[in-house]
């Protein structure tokens, strides 16, 4: 089967009606579908597909009234498709409606005391002056395609300052990877798992996040250089079989797909766009995960092997626990690689 096949598939499975199922459930406002709509915008981008930016279009018209909820970090990610959304609609509504959050981003949205965005969700629970990998692809992504839209450098420079303090905080000095949260109050990483979605959210969002800020604002070279070394450190974990294990450091873990899709779409995204010399390694990491990642992609387009949601755990054996189901999140970072491979030419590698 080829690429855009199994792409295809990957998307029309995304549409289909699985109301109440948390995991696949299209039909709620929350960083779930908020995924799985931004990889579906993404492969609008490489195809130009009618029907797919008109599924958006509807998708976010009739969702409309969630948007007037209160805001949350997490639940911005649905959000990032809006600039779009605006641009090839013309719909001011999305306009305004993308201003709104970005406004509330910069002025509301509560900080810890290093000023870093703290991680809040829509479920009952608080993260108190907590950080979060998953913050950089939930809402800094958003605030980035928004200051491109807006052309405002304040909210250009707010993203950079936020990817820089991720980065910072979450780093492992030993290994260059990324631990999956940070404790401001208690000046750790709580259980310290270095956890591979984690990374990639963060691998993929980076390069994500420069295209839309980079005319608008000097990128630092710390920026970069703690960037890369995270992917240098990613490289060196990828397992034998194409895959990062769940818990990068734990080979016996078993392996993620969603995480490392997000990680070799990064790859491939920071070379494209010039923040990642055009190794041959890098090449061949992303390569060898697009391979192994269509062994679990079914024919219907349902991807396999996608942990379910996860919250910064008590201790890193405690992630391997986590089951893995069908997500809209575990569809759209795998529709992201699938559209990336298009984009560059690959093949099936089948």
């Amino acid at each position: 089967m080829s690429l855009k096949q199994h792409a295809e598939n990957v998307w029309n499975e995304m549409k289909r009606d699985y109301a109440g199922n948390w995991g696949m459930d299209i039909h709620k406002w929350d960083w779930v579908p908020g995924v799985g709509v931004i990889g579906l915008l993404d492969y609008y981008e490489t195809t130009g597909d009618p029907a797919i930016i008109g599924f958006l279009t509807a998708w976010a018209t009739r969702n409309k009234r969630a948007t007037e909820a209160g805001l949350v970090i997490n639940a911005i990610a649905p959000f990032a498709i809006f600039p779009a959304l605006y641009q090839v609609s013309g719909d001011n509504g999305f306009k305004e409606e993308a201003a709104r959050v970005a406004k509330w981003l910069m002025e509301e949205a509560p900080r810890t005391r290093e000023q870093a965005f703290e991680h809040t969700v829509t479920e009952n629970v608080e993260f108190s002056e907590q950080v979060w990998a998953d913050t950089v692809f939930m809402a800094v992504l958003f605030l980035a395609r928004t200051a491109s839209l807006l052309e405002n450098e304040a909210y250009a420079q707010e993203a950079h300052k936020q990817m820089l303090l991720h980065l910072t905080l979450l780093e492992d000095r030993e290994s260059g990877v990324l631990f999956h949260g940070w404790n401001c109050s208690t000046a750790d990483h709580m259980s310290a798992a270095r956890w591979t979605r984690a990374n990639a959210w963060i691998a993929a969002g980076v390069p994500m996040i420069l295209k839309e800020i980079a005319p608008l604002v000097q990128v630092s070279e710390e920026l970069l250089a703690r960037y890369r070394r995270l992917m240098d450190g990613l490289v060196r974990f990828q397992r034998e079989d194409g895959l990062w294990s769940t818990v990068l450091d734990q080979p016996d873990f078993y392996r993620e797909v969603s995480g490392s899709a997000g990680i070799a779409y990064g790859l491939w995204k920071a070379v494209d766009g010039g923040w990642l010399l055009p190794e041959q390694r890098y090449e061949t990491a992303a390569r060898r995960a697009l391979k192994a990642i269509i062994s679990y992609i079914g024919e219907d387009g349902i991807v396999a092997g996608v942990s379910g949601g996860t919250p910064v755990m008590e201790s890193v054996e405690a992630y391997n626990a986590i089951p893995t189901y069908p997500t809209l999140y575990g569809q759209g970072l795998v529709l992201m690689l699938l559209s990336e491979a298009l984009w560059r030419g690959e093949s099936s590698h089948e």
